[in-house]
């Protein structure tokens, strides 16, 4: 089996190795020898019980997660934990912080509020999100349950360089678009939360990682479904499990290990995007609005100085084997999306096509 000579540029569902998709065809009828496909193994069987220790291990070997942390793998996207973030965590607290740096961290604050009072800590909304606000100017409600912020923004492009160094608050984050790009230091942090469709497989589960003594602040009337101590005594079992996302989640944890882990991803996306921002400023064809210091790795909005020439620019792009560059649909333009199945190659690519649009 081969696939067609195209690059996924898309921001999720995203672009998958070739070896892990491979593997799926070749497993695809006959799974482990039980005669089923993995598309209709049970999930009580103990089969699919291995494969979900795997899968758990795998992330807390990689990322390196503290044995004081659960990990749990939900069904759904990210969208569904901004509602369960505040259902499992405001117990005995009114207030939440957040910090605003663009479109899903704005979506987040919005699903919190039907939970709790929302403290906005910090904005860049008047900066148009092209930026994150330095945290000296950051305004933080002391007495909140938690303080909220997105680590990559996939629309604006906007990443933090590093965890915020805030003492006395427990930290939550989305790091949907960039977990397994780098290293997480979870000293500082009370939960993160990710949605598989980035670097970790395909849509329909979400990845939970919470330090255990946050597992009784949840809400009495949160569905046991949405429960986190629920989930967590459940082995993420409480309903039937997205089986095929947690399979692919194996495999694509599988591929990261076997390129050289978690600090080869980070060095890959470090020189992956640097030679395309480089290429970006130095070009008089195209722009990126976000400063330098904020530019996230993973994400690459930009657009073109001649806008009349966009719809051409994608219909090109398409044609040389380039899908997905167009920018959200919230903000127009181009993005390029250069997750851990991208190379440094297919970046390459994408450059000489900018070069050639440009010129013709």
């Amino acid at each position: 089996m081969t696939k067609n000579k195209v690059i996924n540029f898309s921001a999720g569902p995203s672009a998958i190795p070739n070896s892990v998709i491979q593997t799926i065809h070749d497993e695809l009828f006959n799974w482990r020898n039980t005669g089923v496909s993995i598309l209709e193994i049970g999930h009580r069987t103990h089969q699919f019980a291995d494969l979900g220790e795997k899968l758990e291990d795998s992330v807390r070997r990689i990322l390196q997660v503290p044995s004081h942390f659960s990990i749990l793998f939900l069904p759904g996207g990210a969208q569904i934990q901004f509602a369960m973030i505040a259902m499992n965590l405001v117990r005995g607290f009114t207030c939440v912080n957040y910090v605003e740096t663009g479109y899903w961290s704005t979506m987040a604050m919005n699903e919190a509020r039907k939970y709790a009072q929302v403290h906005l800590a910090a904005s860049s909304a008047q900066q148009k999100f092209t930026t994150i606000p330095d945290i000296t100017t950051w305004n933080i409600e002391q007495n909140a349950a938690f303080l909220h912020f997105t680590d990559n923004e996939t629309i604006g492009g906007v990443e933090f360089q590093h965890i915020p160094d805030i003492d006395d608050m427990i930290l939550v984050s989305d790091m949907s678009s960039n977990l397994f790009s780098r290293p997480i230091d979870f000293t500082r942090l009370g939960c993160i939360y990710a949605c598989a469709q980035k670097n970790m497989g395909i849509a329909g589960v979400s990845l939970v990682i919470i330090r255990q003594d946050l597992l009784d602040r949840a809400l009495p009337e949160t569905p046991a479904v949405f429960h986190y101590a629920t989930q967590n005594k459940n082995h993420s079992l409480t309903c039937t499990p997205p089986t095929f996302a947690f399979y692919v989640a194996s495999l694509m944890l599988d591929w990261l290990e076997a390129e050289g882990g978690i600090e080869v991803m980070m060095e890959r996306s470090r020189l992956k995007s640097q030679i395309l921002y480089n290429y970006l400023d130095e070009s008089n064809a195209y722009h990126n609005p976000i400063a330098p210091q904020y530019r996230s790795r993973l994400n690459i909005p930009f657009t073109l100085n001649d806008a009349q020439r966009e719809a051409s620019f994608f219909q090109a792009a398409e044609q040389h084997g380039l899908l997905y560059l167009q920018g959200h649909r919230s903000v127009g333009g181009a993005r390029a999306s250069i997750y851990n199945a991208i190379s440094y190659d297919d970046v390459l690519q994408l450059i000489d096509f900018l070069r050639f649009f440009a010129a013709h």
